[in-house]
């Protein structure tokens, strides 16, 4: 399913997923990783989406940001023009080189199905050198998930963004959630009213565990700051050096 979000509604997305939210978690990702092994220098993020997340890290870490929408890799490269951006669906990108460690934020979400989510650690693992660390970060599991409506208002410029962002779940028996975005865009005299429906993953603890362990990796849970002072917990995996 194409989300407008990601592509003809791209350009207002900063003020849907502000840079400045991030910081705090990149803070927790990075001293993940520097705990899980010795000077990490290299990353690859999959799913890098408006490269939020690698504003926060490049300063620490050479970057390569791969997605599968064009037009959010667009806004990253404004964003981070320092960092090397790639066109990829992460069930199958191969770049035929190693990374120190690998980030996959919410993006992981879209992988529905438990094949897609092994599709998508496979392709961690190919990119990943021996003793490498590897976060995957989903929004929620099913252990934790919980229905919520939250709302939000940004303004930038002539841009003034309402939105209503609305977490489901219509089917209990099944791996997916969903979420709806209603969201108001006021472009100086310009107003218009868009619907976005995003159908996501949703997978136990003992679905992710096995996943990850079936492709080798060992795996912990890390605390990571979600704002307000919560916390969620995130995978944190490792390969090993044989």
């Amino acid at each position: 399913m194409r989300q407008p979000l990601y592509h003809e509604l791209a350009s207002w997305y900063r003020l849907v997923d502000p840079p400045r939210d991030h910081e705090d978690e990149a803070v927790c990702f990075r001293a993940a990783f520097e705990r899980a092994m010795e000077k990490p220098e290299t990353l690859l993020e999959l799913g890098a989406g408006a490269g939020h997340n690698a504003l926060h890290l490049k300063a620490h870490f050479r970057c390569t940001l791969a997605d599968i929408s064009p037009q959010m890799l667009a806004l990253s490269r404004a964003l981070n023009p320092e960092c090397e951006h790639v066109v990829g669906d992460m069930r199958t990108l191969r770049l035929g080189k190693l990374f120190d460690a690998v980030l996959i934020h919410d993006a992981i979400m879209y992988m529905t199905s438990e094949s897609d989510l092994h599709a998508a650690v496979r392709t961690a693992c190919a990119h990943l050198r021996p003793g490498g660390a590897l976060i995957v970060a989903p929004d929620c599991t099913r252990d934790s998930f919980v229905e919520y409506v939250e709302h939000q208002h940004e303004s930038e410029g002539a841009r003034t963004l309402h939105l209503t962002m609305w977490q489901w779940d219509p089917d209990p028996s099944d791996d997916t959630f969903v979420t709806e975005f209603a969201l108001l865009m006021r472009d100086a005299s310009e107003l218009k009213a868009v619907h976005d429906r995003h159908v996501t993953g949703l997978f136990s603890l003992a679905t992710w565990r096995k996943v990850f362990e079936s492709n080798g990796l060992g795996v912990e849970m890390i605390a990571r700051p979600i704002g307000d002072e919560k916390y969620d917990e995130v995978f944190l995996c490792k390969k090993p050096l044989a």
